[in-house]
């Protein structure tokens, strides 16, 4: 297992992406999570491109990105957890922040992978709407990347409201 990001990052509208089409027009809600059959909070419908929610609407939250040989087993600890299929369309992938803020390389390289999104304090986050420096963090972020074959879309696990919000806006969308 590599540790890619570790440490907090900044998040607006309650929102970060990972892109890695360095052409293209960064990332769009409706075209993330359309065809994803329901599931919210990771969107990977656009291609090279996952679009993830948080429950904190701006302010810095808690965020892991790891990469792993194979799939990870589940902590029991993770209150939400969804999967996506993802595959980079350049050597070059990065976490970014909302609006075009600070990236972090990924270092993936272009192949087919598994991505699982969890979160703890989704709804804690949520009710917080603004951290500012100096309050203790709310919620709590681990996207993980396996090599997979493409599977669809699933949730894991749900527990909040907050998630649930988004997975019936994503089961919502049509083409």
């Amino acid at each position: 297992m590599r540790v890619l990001v570790s440490g907090e990052v900044h998040v607006n509208y309650g929102q970060i992406y990972v892109e890695s089409d360095e052409d293209g027009d960064g990332t769009d809600l409706h075209d993330a999570f359309t065809g994803q059959g329901g599931v919210g909070l990771c969107g990977g419908g656009q291609a090279g491109a996952l679009f993830l929610i948080t429950g904190l609407h701006t302010g810095s939250v808690g965020f892991t990105v790891e990469s792993h040989d194979s799939p990870p087993p589940l902590d029991e600890a993770w209150e939400e957890v969804v999967e996506v299929p993802f595959r980079p369309l350049s050597e070059k992938t990065v976490l970014v922040e909302w609006g075009g803020g600070t990236c972090r390389e990924l270092g993936l390289t272009i192949r087919d992978y598994r991505a699982r999104y969890c979160a703890i304090g989704m709804e804690a986050g949520r009710e917080l709407d603004t951290r500012v420096a100096g309050e203790p963090q709310a919620d709590r972020y681990l996207l993980q990347f396996w090599p997979a074959p493409p599977e669809p879309a699933r949730v894991v696990r749900q527990s909040g409201d907050t998630a649930a919000y988004w997975h019936d806006f994503a089961g919502g969308l049509t083409a």
